[in-house]
C-alpha cells in the first residue's frame, strides 16, 4: 500500500514518493510487520510471529531482503511485534534495531524465552540475542531524533504495556510524514500512563485489534474479577488465568492486590478479605505465578518505576507495593510446578502462554477443565486457530471440547471472559485518538484486526470524514 505509484526495482529504490508495504499483520492480529520506504532508506516497523491461522510474508518474498534494511523500529516487546528478529539477524541484517528504553530492557528475557520454543540450540539462540542486544538501542519518549537523509523519528507512549510506543517518521525530501500507533491501550490502565497524542501526519497506521467492540469499564473488570474469585472460594475450585508473561501478569497482580487492599473492593467482597485468608493460604485465595518468563518480567516492571503512572508510583511511595503482596507466590522451577497440580483448591493460577498455545497453562487446563468447580478467565485477545479461541467457543456447548498437545480434553470447567482486561484500547478509544490529534491526518490505513473489526471501525471513521485507505 503507497499514496504513490510504488517503484519497479527490488533492494535499494531510487528517490521515490515514501511508501508502506505490509508484510504481516494487515488484516490479523499477530505477526506485525511493515516496511516503510522513506528518503531512500528501508525501515521495518515491527517483525513478529504469527499466532494461531494468521500467516506472514516469508522474508524470501520481500521487497527487500534483510541485509538491505537500514533499521527496525519495535513498538513494544511482545512476540508478535518482535518473534522474528532473531531469523532477521539470522539472514544478514545488520542494521540497528530502535526501541524505547523498557522495550530494549524487556528484549532480551522474551527472545530469550521465544527461541526456547524453537529448534536453535542454547549456544545459537545464546549468539542471537548477543547480536540483537549489540544492534539494538533505547531512545526516550517525547523526543525529536535524527536518523539520515533528511528523516527524523519521535516515540510516543501507546499505553499498552510498559514501554510500547507509536512512531512518528517525518521527511524533508519529500516533505512527508507518518504515524504507526503500534498497539495503543486503554486509558486507566495500571501501571502505564495514557497514550498520548501524536502531532499531525499525512499517513495514520492505524491498529484495529477491537475496532468492533466496546470494553468494560476498569472497576466494572475488577468486580466481574472479584465475583469470579469469590466464586471460586466458595465451591473450593481453582482459577486458571491464561496470561501474556508481558504486561498482563503485571496488570493481574495489579489488580487482585487492590482486590485485597484497597478499602471499597474489601466491603464488596469479605470473603477474599478475611484475616483468616490472609494468616492462612490454604483457607483463604493464594494466588501462584507459574511463569518463569512472567517473574523475570515482573521483577523488570519493578526497576522501571520512573516510566509507571501516577497511581502506581504513589503507591509505591506510600509503601505499598503495586505488584506485590502478601500470599503471592513464585513458581520458579518445573519440579514447583508439578506439586502445584496436584494441590487442591482454592487457588489461583497466573500462567503462560496468554492463548494457551503452549507453556504451563496447557499442563494446568488437560488437569482441571474437566472439574465443574474449577474456573478459566480470559483476559486476551484469542486468536483464531488457538486453544484458547477453542475453549470459549466450544466451552459452554454440552461435550464441548478442546485439544491440548494431541490430546481431547472435555470442559467442565465455568468459563469467563473479561474483554475489559484487553491491552487493546476499544473502539471508543480508537477514534478518540484519533480525534485528539490536532489536525485530520491525510490518510488511515487500518492493520491489526480482523476484516469485521477493521470494517466496523472504518465505517465510523469515514462518516466523520477521514480518508481511509482501503485494500
Amino acid at each position: 500500500m503507497s499514496l504513490t505509484p510504488k517503484s519497479s526495482k527490488r533492494g535499494r529504490f531510487a528517490k521515490v514518493s515514501p511508501q508502506v508495504i505490509h508484510l504481516g499483520g494487515e488484516h490479523t492480529v499477530t505477526g506485525s510487520c511493515h516496511l516503510l520506504q522513506i528518503s531512500s532508506l528501508n525501515i521495518l516497523v515491527d517483525c513478529g510471529l504469527a499466532q494461531g491461522t494468521d500467516a506472514v510474508c516469508p522474508m524470501e518474498k520481500w521487497p527487500v531482503q534483510p541485509r538491505e534494511l537500514d533499521y527496525v523500529f519495535l513498538t513494544h516487546a511482545h512476540i508478535d511485534h518482535i518473534g522474528r528478529l532473531p531469523e532477521l539477524v539470522s539472514n544478514e541484517f545488520h542494521g540497528e534495531i530502535i526501541a524505547t528504553h523498557p522495550t530494549k530492557a524487556l528484549l532480551g528475557p522474551m527472545l530469550r524465552d521465544a527461541m526456547g520454543f524453537s529448534e536453535k540450540t542454547d549456544d545459537q539462540a545464546a549468539r542471537l540475542s548477543q547480536v540483537i542486544d549489540e544492534q539494538s538501542w533505547g531512545f526516550e519518549y517525547d523526543r525529536r531524533f535524527d536518523l539520515k537523509n533528511g528523516v527524523r523519528f519521535t516515540l510516543g507512549p501507546a499505553g499498552h504495556i510498559l514501554g510500547s510506543c507509536f512512531i512518528r517518521f517525518v521527511s524533508d525530501d519529500p516533505p512527508w510524514s507518518v504515524v504507526f500507533s503500534g498497539d495503543l491501550g486503554a486509558k486507566n490502565t495500571p501501571i502505564l500512563p495514557d497514550p498520548s497524542i501524536p502531532e499531525p501526519c499525512d499517513l495514520l497506521i492505524l491498529e484495529s485489534t477491537y475496532g468492533d467492540r466496546l470494553h468494560e469499564e476498569r472497576k466494572d473488570r475488577v468486580r466481574r474479577l472479584g465475583k469470579v474469585l469469590t466464586s471460586a472460594m466458595s465451591d473450593g475450585g481453582k482459577v486458571f488465568i491464561p496470561a501474556f508473561a508481558l504486561g498482563r501478569i503485571q496488570e493481574l497482580i495489579y489488580e487482585i492486590d487492590r482486590l485485597l487492599s484497597d478499602r471499597d473492593f474489601q466491603q464488596q467482597f469479605p470473603a477474599l478479605n478475611s484475616q483468616s485468608a490472609i494468616r492462612n493460604p490454604k483457607s483463604g485465595l493464594p494466588v501462584f505465578v507459574d511463569s518463569p518468563l512472567g517473574l523475570e518480567i515482573t521483577e523488570i516492571y519493578s526497576s522501571l518505576a520512573k516510566y509507571w503512572d501516577k497511581e502506581a508510583n504513589d503507591l509505591l511511595y506510600h509503601g505499598d507495593h503495586p505488584i506485590d503482596f502478601d500470599h503471592l507466590y513464585a513458581v520458579k522451577n518445573y519440579h514447583d510446578h508439578l506439586k502445584l497440580l496436584e494441590l487442591p483448591g482454592p487457588y489461583i493460577v497466573l500462567a503462560g502462554s496468554g492463548m494457551c498455545s503452549g507453556g504451563r497453562i496447557v499442563e494446568h487446563l488437560k488437569a482441571g477443565l474437566e472439574d465443574p468447580a474449577n474456573d478459566v478467565c480470559f483476559v486476551a485477545y484469542q486468536a483464531p486457530g488457538t486453544p484458547g479461541r477453542d475453549i470459549i467457543r466450544y466451552g459452554k456447548r454440552p461435550g464441548g471440547y478442546v485439544c491440548l498437545n494431541g490430546e481431547r480434553v472435555t470442559i467442565k470447567a465455568k468459563i469467563h471472559v473479561l474483554p475489559g482486561y484487553s491491552a487493546h484500547a476499544d473502539q471508543n478509544g480508537l477514534i478518540e485518538w484519533v480525534e485528539s490529534m490536532p489536525e485530520k491526518p491525510k490518510a488511515i490505513k487500518l492493520v491489526h484486526g480482523e476484516p469485521q473489526a477493521q470494517s466496523a471501525l472504518g465505517s465510523i471513521l469515514k462518516e466523520k470524514g477521514y480518508h481511509m485507505l482501503m485494500n
